[in-house]
């Protein structure tokens, strides 16, 4: 199919990096706070570029293992500092480096892609729901607790139910809660005073939503931005069990809108690299911000297998300021499955025989880790023309790996 590409570049209006260093070596090495699965997903892609990737790690035995030179604490200045001497640009696996950490980095100038500013909203949730407020862009209606009682009026105000978010920390389902009354997050007041946070906490309306949609875009300093087809994702417990690309039903306004708002947070931000975008599609047809991911994301896995550039080479591309590449797909759609959990025993290796010949069109991604109930351990990725023969595929093949 013809590929379908938004891009743009923003000079104009996209605020750009301070001193912003396009790295053009022969052998540029870019290294990566983080030892977890998007990090060892970089690797392939590094490697196709040429690129020398280096990984931070926080125990042995990581993921991105293979590319672990050092093994460390990400929240010590003086070991993040002694390894980004050695590459030309840091980037990262997670959001969770501190802040003074970051700053750190660019005290000494060090090239960080993306950098502490945009960084600060991603790490808090109250501090993103405030600037994209302030950027006009849509949000579900929130507010700043601190006290019970600020909670429960919140709740009375929005029809006897809300979403409460702990600003720091939250992922795949964790630190959010649907609630009825103050009492059910007592100990998360407790918890954020305990911080120093004052015992604010993050409330927001429970949207009814149709479904989940998700954008994905990538940016580099000098402005450039791109845009992949917005797609779906299938949430179990908290965590994202399927991606369909693109979203069906989405051609046309919906994916104008939503390109549009990544866009708009992307500049608004400062960002630089891959963010995805986490949106929900309301039932009286509006399309909200839910969440921001400053990095890789699960989202765009489809993408490494159903692009012309998948988001892992086009997040090198972008944190060393390269053109960015075509988003274009292979095929009509495009389909994502988590692998959750594994078998309940061996590894998804002992399952290989079976599974890679009963299904030998769907591309495998092992994340080499231990099979764990609800662990992401790998994801499957299927494409073609007809949809339900590709959801079908890719089901069927992610249930070979898991019991």
């Amino acid at each position: 199919m013809p590929p379908r590409r938004l891009r743009r570049a923003s000079a104009t209006r996209a605020p750009r990096e301070q001193n912003p260093r396009t790295v053009r070596s022969d052998r540029v090495r870019v290294g990566v706070i983080g030892g977890g699965q998007l990090a060892r997903m970089m690797i392939p892609a590094a490697i196709e570029l040429g690129v020398d990737i280096r990984v931070l790690a926080e125990a042995d035995g990581m993921s991105a293992a293979i590319a672990a030179d050092r093994v460390g604490d990400y929240t010590d200045a003086s070991t993040v500092l002694a390894f980004a001497r050695e590459v030309d640009v840091i980037t990262f696996d997670h959001e969770h480096v501190p802040q003074d950490v970051l700053r750190a980095l660019v005290d000494a100038g060090v090239a960080v892609r993306p950098g502490p500013d945009p960084l600060r909203f991603a790490q808090d949730k109250l501090l993103m729901r405030e600037r994209l407020s302030e950027l006009g862009l849509p949000v579900p209606d929130w507010a700043r607790i601190e006290t019970p009682a600020e909670l429960d009026e919140f709740i009375a105000a929005h029809g006897g139910a809300a979403v409460v978010k702990t600003p720091r920390g939250g992922y795949d389902g964790k630190g959010v809660r649907v609630v009825r009354t103050a009492a059910e997050v007592a100990e998360w007041f407790a918890a954020a005073s305990e911080d120093g946070r004052d015992g604010a906490l993050l409330v927001e309306e429970l949207v009814d939503f149709r479904r989940e949609l998700a954008q994905l875009v990538a940016r580099r300093p000098s402005g450039e931005i791109v845009a992949w087809p917005l797609v779906e994702t299938v949430q179990v417990g908290g965590v994202c069990s399927e991606v369909i690309a693109p979203a069906p039903h989405s051609a046309g306004r919906m994916s104008d809108v939503a390109a549009e708002i990544a866009f708009a947070v992307a500049e608004g931000l400062g960002v630089t690299g891959v963010m995805a975008v986490e949106l929900f599609e309301t039932t009286d047809e509006r399309i909200l911000v839910n969440e921001l991911a400053m990095r890789p994301h699960n989202s765009g896995h489809w993408s490494t297998d159903g692009a012309t550039t998948g988001q892992f080479e086009q997040h090198l591309r972008a944190v060393l300021d390269l053109p960015l590449g075509g988003t274009g797909t292979h095929a009509d759609w495009s389909v994502m499955v988590n692998v959750l959990g594994g078998p309940v025993e061996g590894t998804l290796a002992d399952r290989y025989a079976d599974a890679l010949a009963q299904h030998p069109t769907v591309k495998l991604h092992n994340y080499g880790k231990a099979p764990r109930p609800g662990r992401k351990v790998g994801h499957v990725t299927a494409i073609g023309d007809d949809l339900d023969a590709v959801v079908y595929e890719a089901r069927a093949a992610a249930a070979a790996f898991q019991d």
